[in-house]
C-alpha cells in the first residue's frame, strides 16, 4: 500500500541530499515523519548512475503535507521559481522557522530565505493577508513600506503600521 496519502504531493529533486533534508525539515516542523526510505538497486543504473543500496526516495510529512525527495543527480538546481509559504501565528513562530530553516542558507527580503539546500521558503505572518486585503490608501503604503524593509518579519512592526 502506498503512503502517499495526498492527491498533489511535491517532489523535491536533490542531488544526493533528500535523505538529510527530509530528517532536517522533520526536526523543524511538528507532527512530521518519514515514512519510507527506498534504495537504488541494480536495476537502471546505466541511467540513474547511482550505487545500489544508495538513497533514491524519501517520502515524509511536514505537519501532515506529504513531501516526495528525490535523490536524482546534480542536473536540476531549487529556484526561487518554487518556494513553500510557512504561516505562523507568533512572532515566536516567526524565529523558529527563520532560525532554522536559514541556518546554512542565504536570508532574502519579505520573508523569504533559501535553506541549505537552496530550496526557498517564505516565512510568513498568517495576519499579513488579512492586513492586506482590508487597506485604505494611506494604510495600504504603511504596510508596504514595512513590509519591503524587513528580512524576517517582525509582527509587531507590521501591527503598528496597520494601525
Amino acid at each position: 500500500m502506498a503512503s502517499i496519502k495526498n492527491k498533489i504531493t511535491p517532489c523535491l529533486w536533490f542531488d544526493t541530499e533528500a535523505e538529510d533534508a527530509a530528517k532536517l525539515y522533520t526536526t523543524i516542523f511538528a507532527n512530521s515523519r518519514i515514512n519510507l526510505i527506498r534504495r537504488y538497486t541494480e536495476a537502471g543504473r546505466e541511467v540513474h548512475g547511482k550505487a545500489p543500496g544508495s538513497v533514491m526516495i524519501v517520502e515524509f510529512e511536514l505537519d501532515g503535507q506529504t513531501f516526495t525527495a528525490l535523490n536524482g543527480g546534480p542536473q536540476f538546481k531549487f529556484s526561487e521559481a518554487v518556494s513553500f509559504q510557512v504561516m505562523c501565528d507568533s512572532q515566536k513562530e516567526i524565529d523558529h522557522f527563520w532560525t532554522r530553516l536559514s541556518d546554512g542558507g542565504r536570508e532574502s527580503q519579505c520573508g523569504w530565505l533559501k535553506d541549505r539546500f537552496g530550496l526557498s521558503w517564505q516565512i510568513v505572518p498568517s495576519i499579513l493577508p488579512q492586513l492586506m486585503k482590508e487597506i485604505d490608501g494611506a494604510r495600504s503604503e504603511r504596510i508596504m513600506s514595512a513590509v519591503m524593509k524587513m528580512r524576517k518579519f517582525d509582527l509587531a512592526a507590521l501591527q503598528r503600521a496597520a494601525e
